[in-house]
């Protein structure tokens, strides 16, 4: 999930660049193979979507610091005002979404592409925040761990027992660099613990099925790594493994998986998802039309159909999908 951390100053300058050099940047604006549907359109630079049962979409707008939603007919609404800059959101066991916040960002169009600058003038730090969905109800529950500040939490993800695996992406300064990292925490804001540190630009993360694997996006090298996880809340530092690394230049945001283990990337600059092999092979791409499709998530009759989010376009798509995306625990609301 885009947010200001180190990718402001590796991914958002490269984009910012490749706007401005002949055009490489410039929307595709041809036919799909894929039935794309918009569901909703000027959105404030959307990611974490959440399909719900009844049919409609929660789903983070990082612009405008809230937690939207777009009902089956196509009307969206605000569900809460988050400030800051919301990046991904989770369902947790009690039925309230879970939402990691960078802090905020300053931001700026190329044409009619929404693109995330810098830390916004009030930034002071990244934190994790619970949302009473009925009410609007906002609270913060973490901004730090052992008296560190979290810098830039980017996403979300529960394991079976209900606690959440989030990863904070860092961010650089005029003379270092903070690097990211991945927690685990419970929601009700009792333990938050440090499992792994020094990461560079950790950004998407996800469990396979059985809940024993953890997996992470690194967007600025556009690779993807695995960790095992022996128990809950820890991971196993030494069978860090690399999935795949991307050839060329593009790069990893956000993604879901399939019941089958592939994995479905949100893929920036070459824009679309990319659905990967457990292998580490990409077995197709499917292009969206944005250069900054940020997320994916999985709903709909036999989760098979793929919600989509486009931070620089502002939309929010669905596509159906040839394969059952694998449901996530806590993620579904009768």
């Amino acid at each position: 999930m885009m947010c200001l951390r180190a990718e402001v100053h590796i991914l958002w300058v490269i984009l910012h660049f490749l706007m401005l050099s002949k055009g490489m940047m410039a929307q595709i604006n041809h036919k799909s193979e894929y039935d794309i549907k918009v569901l909703a359109s000027g959105l404030g630079f959307p990611e974490g979507p959440i399909a719900i049962a009844d049919g409609s979409v929660l789903f983070v707008e990082m612009a405008n610091g809230s937690l939207s939603k777009v009902d089956v007919e196509g009307n969206v609404s605000v569900v809460a005002k988050l400030g800051g800059g919301p990046n991904g959101a989770a369902l947790g066991p009690d039925g309230a979404v879970y939402v990691c916040n960078n802090g905020g960002l300053q931001w700026f169009k190329r044409g009619e592409i929404l693109i995330p600058g810098e830390a916004a003038p009030e930034y002071k730090g990244g934190y994790i925040q619970r949302v009473e969905i009925a009410t609007g109800e906002v609270e913060k529950i973490y901004t730090q761990c052992n008296g560190r500040n979290l810098s830039a939490p980017n996403d979300i993800v529960f394991d079976e027992t209900g606690g959440m695996w989030f990863s904070d992406q860092g961010k650089y300064f005029s003379t270092y660099k903070d690097h990211g990292a991945i927690y685990y925490a419970m929601p009700d804001g009792s333990f938050i613990s440090l499992q792994a540190e020094k990461l560079d630009t950790p950004n998407g993360i996800r469990l396979s099925e059985d809940g024993k694997t953890l997996f992470y996006a690194e967007t600025s090298t556009g690779r993807i790594w695995s960790y095992k996880i022996p128990k809950p809340g820890q991971l196993d530092l030494s069978s860090k493994k690399l999935v795949i690394g991307l050839a060329g230049h593009q790069l990893f945001d956000s993604f879901a998986l399939e019941d089958s283990g592939n994995i479905c990337a949100a893929v920036l600059i070459n824009g679309g998802i990319s659905v990967i092999s457990p292998d580490g092979m990409v077995i197709k791409h499917i292009e969206t039309n944005d250069n900054l499709t940020t997320s994916i998530c999985f709903g709909g009759a036999n989760m098979q159909t793929a919600y989509i989010t486009l931070g620089g376009t502002g939309k929010l798509i669905s596509i159906p999908w040839d394969a059952s995306g694998l449901r996530l625990n806590f993620g579904k609301i009768h």
